[in-house]
């Protein structure tokens, strides 16, 4: 609680004298929502002299629902005296004399004074919201060029695997030809080539498109996903790195998953990324199966958990407290990016990446995201 107590000349010329060198608008309004302060920074804020707003109701400075939202809050403090705002900054939509807005910070107290009065401490968030941007870009560019490095040191096994639906066709397509030139062709035969053409035709296709899906920049728009079918999708695209390490794969992905809300590239390429991370931390000459199981399931507290686990080397002991920062990494080539990189995006997405010892060897790595809620 505030006490203001204006009723004395030189406690009033204080107090205006103090509010008038603070760097944020200080708005003082009374239970009805009229404006009695408004103090220099305030002015220049909104653009407004303070002789143009005393006795004008403080939604003028707001814009869109947060004006009725603001005068809304206030009546239910004075009802119930639930402080919900009161003490509690929040971000409105401010609006200026010009009717330009801007992203402000607004942060409400009350006085103990009767009448009571509320005092307003708003700032401008701008220059703040445009750095939050700049810096989303520049990760998202970052996340980006992530992808194609990672989709060019794949691009052998990839190319494998596009190689083999093309040669399956060049096979069929050269069939049908000699079925064609002799004198009495066998129509069935035919049809059958021709049917295979065509699926493996859609397989090549298949894989084009999810490689692209994982090379295209992020649009950013979360929409429900089946994290199942994520999965099996990504998995086609890892084949040829699963065979060329000897991998034991295996997915054991849950029953009623609940749908989650996601930005499906960007969850995709975090899988991506654990997979690889587990594929690469056999050493050469590794003894017994090189195995790699990633598992989905509901949690008990209704979020979905992503885990892929190994049965490698581990984390070092020394380097387990750090795993998540930038440029750390147990890679003698590695740029200690990715797995940060994949924290701060699953973060995004309202979940929690984190690592525990596989059991009796190797890492395991799990995602937990919330279920969607609509």
């Amino acid at each position: 609680m505030v006490q203001l107590d204006m009723r004395q000349p030189t406690t009033a010329s204080e107090f205006r004298a103090l509010l008038d060198a603070a760097v944020d608008g200080v708005i003082v309004t009374d239970s009805t929502g009229v404006i009695h302060v408004f103090n220099r920074s305030a002015e220049r804020l909104f653009g407004f002299t303070s002789a143009e707003v005393l006795g004008r109701n403080v939604s003028m400075l707001m814009a869109g629902d947060d004006a009725s939202r603001h005068d809304d809050h206030l009546q239910q403090y004075l009802r119930t005296r639930i402080p919900r705002i009161i003490g509690q900054g929040r971000e409105v939509t401010a609006k200026r004399k010009d009717g330009k807005t801007f992203p402000a910070f607004l942060s409400v107290g009350v006085t103990d004074s009767t009448p009571v009065r509320f005092v307003s401490f708003v700032q401008d968030v701008s220059t703040r919201r445009h750095a939050d941007e700049d810096g989303r870009r520049l990760q998202e560019r970052l996340w980006h060029v992530s992808r194609l490095a990672t989709m060019g040191e794949m691009a052998s096994g990839i190319a494998h695997e596009l190689n083999q639906p093309l040669a399956a066709i060049a096979n069929y397509a050269q069939a049908c030809d000699r079925l064609l030139a002799g004198s009495d062709p066998d129509i069935p035969e035919i049809r059958g080539a021709l049917r295979e053409i065509t699926e493996q035709a859609v397989r090549a296709g298949d894989i084009i498109r999810k490689l692209r899906g994982l090379v295209t920049r992020s649009d950013g728009e979360a929409r429900p996903t089946n994290i199942n079918q994520l999965i099996t999708e990504l998995t086609n695209l890892i084949q040829a790195s699963v065979r060329a390490h000897e991998i034991d794969f295996r997915l054991c992905l849950g029953s009623d998953i609940p749908v989650l809300r996601l930005q499906p590239v960007e969850i995709q390429q975090v899988i991506l990324n654990l997979v690889r991370n587990a594929i690469e931390s056999f050493p050469d000459g590794h003894q017994g199966a090189r195995r790699v199981v990633i598992r989905t399931y509901a949690t008990t507290d209704g979020d979905v958990a992503i885990s892929v686990c190994d049965n490698g080397p581990g984390v070092a002991a020394h380097i387990a407290p750090s795993l998540f920062d930038p440029f750390c990494s147990s890679k003698e080539n590695g740029t200690g990016l990715g797995l940060a990189m994949s924290r701060t995006m699953v973060s995004r997405h309202g979940g929690t990446l984190d690592y525990e010892p596989n059991s009796p060897a190797g890492a395991c790595f799990t995602v937990r995201l919330p279920a969607a809620t609509n």
